[in-house]
């Protein structure tokens, strides 16, 4: 079986795409695990500017593959136990391909097109950024299983739209379209080659000096939705780790003498 997931690396940049186009990139169970294996891989990578999350064929992620509901029943209670498996706050099996993206030091930008349905658009929403062709349509759909989210959403969605707005898309599992996703706050911006944008989005980060793209990065995933005032001790530490560094006085002096930056990368 060729592989599920595909990974090249190019000047800093990492490009993973899911492969199983005739299958609309549903994912299996060997898939999360893919997912999952893909992104600890790229943890490990001091070299590492950001990160492409895309589908390879015309759709981003169906969501579950249907043979995976049959799995579930015949082996219920082995997967109710890997549900709870995890540490407490520490994410099972079938969070881990979503979460694992957030706890990389770089900004990951998903690319969709087609679909993002269910346990695709959890997967997008664990991205930093996500950029969609105006055609994409997305919907939180597990309600339509009989299913609740439970791939990480409630580290995602909370951060990005209100709690009413939530319950109705978890609810009633309807499918919305990319301009909506955009009103929402769902997607960051549209793009007709979300691909190709999501691309020249993460040459940007190439200019940027990898301290402040792993401190800006975990400055938000932390302090977003902290309780009035951690999120000003967090400020204050991570500049402290940062301020008068060498890579802060590359940037400093990068751009008084108008060159390119040449950063060291994170030890």
């Amino acid at each position: 079986m060729a592989d599920q997931v595909l990974i090249s690396i190019e000047e800093g940049i990492a490009e993973v795409r899911l492969n199983r186009p005739e299958k609309r990139n549903a994912l299996t169970l060997a898939l999360f695990d893919e997912l999952t294996v893909a992104a600890e891989s790229l943890k490990a990578r001091r070299d590492l500017r950001a990160v492409v999350l895309s589908g390879e064929g015309a759709a981003f992620c169906a969501g579950i593959d249907t043979s995976e509901f049959t799995r579930m029943a015949t082996e219920a209670e082995a997967t109710r136990a890997e549900m709870r498996a995890a540490a407490p706050g520490q994410p099972n099996r079938f969070q881990r391909p979503v979460t694992a993206w957030a706890d990389l030091d770089v900004p990951v930008i998903a690319a969709l097109q087609g679909v993002a349905f269910g346990a695709g658009f959890q997967l997008a929403l664990g991205a930093d950024f996500r950029i969609a062709a105006p055609g994409t349509q997305l919907s939180i759909m597990e309600a339509r299983w009989g299913l609740i989210p439970d791939m990480g959403i409630t580290q995602s969605l909370p951060r990005l739209m209100r709690a009413d707005l939530a319950k109705e898309l978890i609810l009633t599992a309807r499918i919305f379209d990319a301009a909506e996703a955009l009103s929402l706050g769902l997607v960051t911006r549209l793009s007709d080659d979300p691909l190709k944008a999501a691309r020249e989005m993460a040459a940007q980060f190439r200019s940027i000096s990898p301290d402040v793209l792993r401190a800006g990065k975990r400055l938000v995933e932390e302090a977003w939705t902290a309780p009035r005032g951690q999120g000003l001790t967090l400020e204050a530490e991570y500049q402290a780790q940062i301020i008068a560094g060498p890579n802060q006085i590359e940037a400093v002096m990068a751009g008084l003498q108008k060159r390119s930056p040449r950063f060291r990368d994170i030890g």
